[in-house]
């Protein structure tokens, strides 16, 4: 049995990944950006051992959500599924930072920093990603016109670099991103093509299964292709970077 940590597991493919490590028996901690959603959240998997809360878009509050897991004791997985979608208008968070990027970027790189290093790391990419820019100057999209699309592509491209410099960094971890699928969740929209019942599988997996590899990019519990730059030391290292600017968080084994 494994302790294993969700975000963003009120629902979407988050809830059903929370569902199915459940039925497996395996002890999940749920996470939910508000009092009221975890209610929720805990009524549905009563089975769950408990929830954490926290609204990602802060800094603040990332980082309380990584006290509250290391103050519930370590987990064997940490699986970083929260995001937002593709068809927001440009915000700024409570920090002043461009939301997508906070949620979908900014807040798994705080989160792995701080909570107690777990023996596997799982980041919720997409497809998307191959589509994304690494635009380091203008992560807040102050300079370039608004486009939903791209700003999304971008972060989920920054989830697949976070995740090969956690692979490169900490050799002892399997670090590892995913591609759902177009799936009919919330985000996806109820027109999306993708099996639904595929879309969390890769993740269960690689939390559970006996032997997984490290620093791979996931669709449907095969290897696929991905963006070139997310292999690039430099890139990683100019992410992490800026990241730590942003934050005053420096990734434990980066310099």
């Amino acid at each position: 049995m494994a302790r294993i940590l969700v975000t963003g597991s009120a629902d979407g493919l988050g809830h059903l990944a929370a569902s199915e490590l459940i039925d497996q028996g395996h002890d999940v901690v749920l996470h939910a950006r508000n009092q009221a959603r975890a209610a929720d959240a805990t009524a549905a998997r009563p089975k769950a051992s408990g929830v954490l809360i926290g609204d990602l878009a802060s800094i603040a509050a990332t980082r309380e959500v990584a006290q509250q897991a290391n103050e519930s004791g370590r987990f064997d997985v940490v699986i970083h599924n929260a995001a937002v979608g593709y068809q927001e208008a440009r915000i700024e968070t409570v920090d002043g930072l461009e939301h997508v990027f906070a949620v979908n970027a900014l807040a798994p790189y705080v989160l792995t920093a701080l909570i107690d290093r777990p023996d596997r790391l799982i980041y919720l990419s997409s497809g998307m990603h191959e589509g994304g820019d690494v635009v380091l100057d203008d992560l807040q999209w102050t300079r370039r016109r608004w486009r939903g699309a791209q700003a999304y592509s971008d972060s989920k491209l920054y989830d697949v670099i976070l995740a090969f410099a956690v692979a490169r960094l900490w050799p002892e971890v399997r670090s590892n991103a995913v591609d759902p699928g177009w799936v009919p969740t919330k985000m996806g929209g109820r027109g999306a093509p993708g099996d639904l019942s595929q879309g969390h599988l890769t993740q269960v997996w690689l939390a559970t299964a006996p032997s997984t590899p490290s620093g791979g990019y996931y669709y449907h519990l095969q290897p696929h292709r991905t963006h070139p730059a997310a292999s690039d030391p430099e890139v990683q290292a100019a992410f992490l970077d800026a990241c730590a600017s942003l934050t005053g968080i420096t990734m434990p084994g980066h310099s």
